[in-house]
């Protein structure tokens, strides 16, 4: 049951995060973003890459990829646009 739970608040997430990239690539705005806080998430995502990868845990690494692209279309858009 609490995998289930975590797997959908993993996907709920991700979900919620896709306005921000938009905003920041369709609107062409990235005022307001934190860098800093974009780059810990994403050393946070690939060192649960990892962890997962070494546990072999679908669970755990395959939600991090969606995590790294997400994050990384925010740090980037903040670099064109901000």
């Amino acid at each position: 049951m609490l995998r289930r739970a975590l797997g959908a608040m993993s996907l709920f997430t991700m979900f919620m995060t896709i306005p921000q990239v938009m905003t920041i690539w369709i609107g062409r705005q990235a005022g307001g973003v934190s860098l800093l806080s974009w780059c810990a998430y994403l050393v946070s995502a690939v060192l649960w890459l990892w962890f997962g990868i070494q546990r072999r845990d679908k669970n755990i690494y395959l939600p991090c990829l969606g995590w790294i692209m997400l994050d990384c279309g925010v740090i980037v858009g903040v670099f064109v646009y901000g």
